[in-house]
């Protein structure tokens, strides 16, 4: 037996919660995953997990185990990486998680160039708006928004992007053109639900600095974001879009920017903050700080400071 092996498979175990989950961050079967275990028990002559068909859990052995265990893998991996030439580093999977929208439209054109810089990696690419976990699914990081962030993993502002308000000419020829945040209840707003929790996200100003939100009268409502532009670029009111959503609209005349300023941070609309996540800082690997730093010098160049 593979003692190490079997080690890393028993700590994907409990971090994944499941045979399952360790099966997919490994690679390998469910099966395979079990009989490893089931050899380290008989190794240790101990049972190290209590396993239902609906649940798993730590036995008091296990627990103790699993304490002194659990640092292993990473200590000897950045063992490896202190000694390993930088090529060998950069290879195998980098798994990343984005909300649906700015996967889409952000990282998904970068990837290409990220993917000819370092061609021994494979890179995965998630794009969803509902509830991840970094071990569970077997992620390297994710790109978040303000509201996604939760307690326990590290998190850094990669990127500020500015929200847009905007309207097709024919809604405004029709409806009229606001110029305050103030004027918004008087028009058709197209809103934005959050699919995670089904809250409606608000729109926040700046006016002279202080920060408000600006009251709506909502028209239209959903839970995916390109489909309310294209509601807004057909007439259906005004929408608020991230800059990379908006900017194809707004070139080829189909949308026309309103409430715009040169000082967002002053007066304007509140920009959309983006955040790197990794789960610990053991996760901060030499390939994640890789795809992190090529994001970081790209957004950069299309959103300054």
């Amino acid at each position: 037996m593979d003692l190490f092996a079997a080690i890393t498979s028993f700590i994907k175990v409990v971090e994944a919660g499941s045979i399952a989950g360790a099966a997919k961050n490994l690679g390998i079967s469910a099966a395979a995953v079990s009989q490893t275990l089931h050899r380290l028990e008989a190794h240790l002559g101990t049972r190290l997990l209590q396993r239902t068909t609906r649940s798993m859990a730590l036995t008091e052995n296990g627990a103790v185990y699993y304490a002194k265990v659990q640092r292993i893998t990473s200590d000897l991996a950045s063992a490896h990486r202190a000694i390993s030439h930088t090529d060998a580093e950069f290879q195998g999977r980098l798994c990343i998680a984005s909300t649906s929208a700015f996967g889409r439209h952000v990282l998904a054109p970068l990837i290409a160039g990220f993917a000819t810089r370092y061609p021994r990696l494979t890179l995965e690419l998630s794009t969803t708006d509902n509830k991840i976990n970094h071990i569970q699914d077997g992620l390297d990081l994710s790109l978040r928004i303000k509201s996604q962030l939760e307690d326990g993993i590290i998190a850094r502002k990669i990127a500020s992007v500015p929200f847009i308000v905007c309207a097709s000419p024919a809604y405004l020829e029709r409806a009229g053109w606001p110029t305050a945040p103030e004027e918004l209840q008087q028009h058709a707003c197209l809103g934005f639900r959050y699919p995670l929790d089904g809250r409606f996200l608000r729109w926040g100003f700046f006016n002279n600095g202080q920060h408000y939100y600006a009251a709506l009268n909502i028209t239209a409502i959903s839970d995916d974001i390109d489909a309310l532009a294209q509601m807004a670029a057909h007439g259906a009111g005004i929408a608020r879009l991230a800059e990379y959503i908006a900017a194809p609209y707004i070139e080829s005349g189909q949308l026309i920017p309103l409430l715009h300023s040169h000082a967002p941070t002053e007066s304007g609309a509140e920009p959309l903050d983006i955040y790197v996540c990794v789960q610990d800082r053991a996760a901060m690997t030499p390939k994640v700080n890789a795809f992190i730093n090529y994001l970081t010098e790209h957004l950069n160049l299309r959103w300054p400071g």
